[in-house]
């Protein structure tokens, strides 16, 4: 990730002035068209939805954007269903995709009311995270955590598991300590460990298929700062040195480079040193020169391989102090398709030097960088990260590219060691796999029926998750 894009850029033409015409021959340099879209609108005049790397779309008969909880009550009792709220579209599997009524709660935003004794914050559903973020700092609080993307809102992060690292840090819904729920009948429900209670812990991270939240009370932190440090150095030594890194720092992750036997890792840690001037970001820069690198020496994975260290050997850490949500969440412009799965932490490991062997023995194409991350418990029923310490990998694919190895390599390996699949992002579950991996699913589908009876809230995907008729 951390990769000068001037040093990178002058490796590869290096090279390229010294290759033979049969390695380019067989390289992928050229532009990649865009993967074909769907329909504008359909046959019946209805507008085009897609998510944001373009592989899910619906052609919703309503739209709906309620400025209110009374406008939201008075829809949902008598809009068509499939029922189906939308954040900023960053999942991956078809959470979204209705024929019938697709609700954005962009409307509904803002902070509502906070504790300063407390350092707790009451937000509307529809708030997105980089939003919250400023907003919150404004009130000299913040969230604990964060995911690497900033764009989700606020009801949609949580209601699919959406996570930042550390391994004394859960997942964003982990820090939800209420909610309010719309029904599918326009009833409101205030949820807690006291009201609603086994309603609070199946919808906290309810995939929007309990109703609609629109308002979240968060346990938040003082707002303070943290130094950010990003370093490249081998594979090898990061795996050795992993379990001792995810103790000693607040935030840890790192990234593994395909076919460059590099890592990038990345820490933030709280400090009292007074905050630095940011550089201008280059990751994403950077990600396109792994690109080009794979375009120009695909062909040749041991020359892509040294290439890439002899490049990235000279390359300067990264240190910079500033508030942890300017830090923590990042811009992404580009776009992917995603797999990740939530392993237990001793066997997250394992699992990736067998999904790595399994990419690099296979397919040359990949060049984004697979992610390790570490999460800590809690208890909300269809957490991921239920009961466990736990590992995360995710595999990413350019969106232009093919990305069906995710299924036929990477997902076996991460099955194998216990994983449970982050629920926004690419997977092959049924309700069978679910059933056997949450202690608490079945009680989740129980309380869903009787939440939602008709079934108004389960587009085609959920209704294959929770086997309601």
């Amino acid at each position: 990730m951390m990769v000068s894009r001037r040093s990178l850029f002058l490796g590869m033409a290096g090279v390229a002035a010294g290759a033979g015409a049969g390695g380019w021959a067989a390289s992928r340099v050229g532009v990649q068209p865009e993967p074909p879209a769907p329909p504008g609108q359909d046959e019946a005049g209805r507008l085009l939805w897609r998510n944001w790397s373009g592989i899910q779309h619906a052609y919703p008969a309503q739209r709906a954007a309620p400025g209110s909880e009374d406008e939201l009550t008075a829809l949902l009792r008598t809009a068509p269903g499939p029922l189906r709220a939308v954040g900023s579209g960053h999942s991956f599997m078809p959470l979204v995709p209705t024929p019938g009524t697709l609700i954005t709660l962009d409307r509904m935003t803002g902070l509502i009311s906070h504790d300063k004794a407390t350092s707790t914050a009451v937000a509307w559903g529809g708030t997105r995270l980089a939003d919250l973020g400023a907003a919150l700092a404004g009130i000299r609080q913040e969230m604990p955590n964060l995911p690497d993307i900033n764009k989700q809102s606020l009801a949609g992060a949580t209601a699919t598991g959406t996570h930042g690292t550390g391994a004394t840090l859960p997942a964003l819904h982990g820090n939800i300590t209420a909610l309010r729920l719309v029904t599918g009948r326009g009833d409101i429900l205030d949820c807690d460990v006291a009201r609603n209670a086994e309603l609070f812990q199946a919808a906290r991270m309810g995939l929007g298929a309990f109703g609609i939240v629109t308002q979240v009370t968060l346990q938040n932190s003082p707002l303070k700062r943290v130094e950010r440090n990003v370093w490249l150095q081998p594979l090898e030594q990061t795996l050795a040195d992993w379990p001792r890194l995810h103790q000693v720092h607040r935030n840890i992750e790192f990234y593994y480079l395909p076919f460059t036997d590099m890592t990038a890792v990345i820490t933030h840690d709280e400090t009292d040193a007074p905050a630095t001037v940011r550089p201008p970001a280059q990751d994403n820069e950077a990600l396109l020169d792994l690109k080009k690198l794979r375009d120009w020496l695909g062909w040749s994975p041991t020359l892509r391989r040294r290439v890439a260290r002899q490049v990235m050997s000279g390359l300067e850490p990264e240190r910079v102090v500033d508030e942890s949500w300017r830090l923590l969440s990042n811009e992404r412009p580009v776009r992917f398709n995603e797999m990740e799965f939530h392993l237990p932490l001793e066997a997250q490991i394992e699992a990736l030097k067998e999904v790595i062997a399994a990419i690099e023995g296979q397919r040359n194409d990949v060049f984004f960088p697979i992610e390790a991350r570490v999460v800590a418990p809690d208890d909300a029923w269809l957490s991921p990260f239920q009961g466990r310490m736990t590992g995360s990998i995710a595999v990413h694919a350019y969106y232009k590219d093919q990305y069906d190895f995710l299924y036929q390599l990477v997902e076996p390996i991460l099955r194998r060691h216990g994983g449970r699949p982050h629920w926004g992002k690419l997977n092959s579950l049924k309700r069978a796999d679910f059933a056997a991996l949450y202690p608490r699913f079945n009680d989740a589908t129980e309380l869903r029926r009787q939440m939602d009876p008709e079934g108004r809230f389960l587009n085609d995907y959920l209704r294959g998750v929770f086997a309601d008729a």
